[in-house]
């Protein structure tokens, strides 16, 4: 494995989704950087964030993710920040994900470096999560995240939230990171016909494993301003335990009681194609259908 190419995803999260000078500001280090290639860059103007994927070579996709969490630094005020999507710092989480040649742990070890550079280079304090995490009440990042940005003061005074990495107190206007490794992640988020977002969290309630619903599946309601609706704003963090049509159905469902349909679906980022099929095989009730028989990932062997 040694002599083959290492290659890396990372989907850093930043707080920023309105000011477009700002956003390619920030970008631009992951389009500029040898060995590193853009592949998307999503921002919404409710949620007031903005998430990049990107893919490469382990050293340059650190060089550049270092560069863009400065630009952020710089650019980025979380003092008057307001946004649907829960958030703590300017750049709120970077996890990284091992795609090619590349390990679970080696991918924690990258985590872990950018983590502790950037907290140096701009007096960041860093939370590690995910499979990168020093302590098992760390991995879930809606825990880090509680309190979002204009709690953390507050809650950094506890000794149990001391960072692993850079100052014991937030940044004034950048707050704070997480940082860390862990499986694909498919951003998923499921729109109802009701403006009604009492209705939207108490769906998400029933969908996330934290309040007993699907196991890999993290959920919070979310008002849509623009469209007059809210949805159903998930992330499904082992699609392969826990499809996506699964918490689509589970959202149609529970929608039922409150008399609201399920109007649309939307992907945010990238997603892998198993993902889809698997989707594809339960609507259509393939029988024995494998990945194997999908055209465009045998030409990619």
């Amino acid at each position: 494995m040694s002599g083959m190419k290492k290659i890396v995803e990372c989907v850093p999260n930043f707080s920023e989704g309105r000011d477009r000078e700002k956003i390619e500001k920030i970008v631009d280090p992951f389009r500029t950087k040898d060995g590193v290639k853009l592949l998307d860059v999503q921002w919404d103007n409710d949620h007031n964030r903005m998430v990049v994927t990107t893919v490469g070579a382990p050293e340059p996709m650190k060089e550049a993710v270092m560069e863009a969490m400065g630009v952020a630094v710089d650019l980025i005020d979380m003092t008057g920040h307001k946004g649907q999507h829960p958030r703590m710092g300017a750049t709120d989480v970077v996890p990284f994900i091992p795609i090619k040649n590349m390990t679970t742990t080696e991918a924690v070890e990258l985590s872990k470096e950018v983590a502790k550079d950037v907290s140096e280079r701009y007096g960041l304090p860093i939370f590690l999560y995910e499979d990168s995490a020093t302590r098992p009440d760390r991995k879930n990042l809606a825990t880090i995240r509680k309190g979002q940005f204009e709690g953390m003061s507050e809650k950094m005074k506890d000794p149990d939230w001391r960072p692993d990495f850079g100052p014991e107190t937030i940044h004034p206007t950048a707050g704070v990171t997480a940082v860390g490794a862990r499986m694909p992640l498919v951003a998923y988020n499921v729109n109802l016909d009701t403006d009604k977002l009492e209705i939207a969290d108490r769906i998400a309630r029933q969908v996330r494993h934290i309040s007993g619903g699907l196991r890999f599946c993290k959920g919070i309601g979310v008002e849509l301003k623009d469209r007059g609706i809210v949805q159903v704003s998930m992330n499904m963090t082992d699609f392969t335990k826990t499809a996506l049509y699964r918490a689509f159905e589970l959202v149609r469902i529970e929608a039922r009681r409150y008399g609201v349909n399920v109007v649309g679906s939307e992907i945010v980022g990238l997603v892998p194609m198993e993902a889809l099929i698997d989707c594809a095989a339960y609507y259509l009730g393939l029988e024995d259908f494998s990945m194997d028989q999908v055209l465009e990932a045998r030409i990619m062997e």
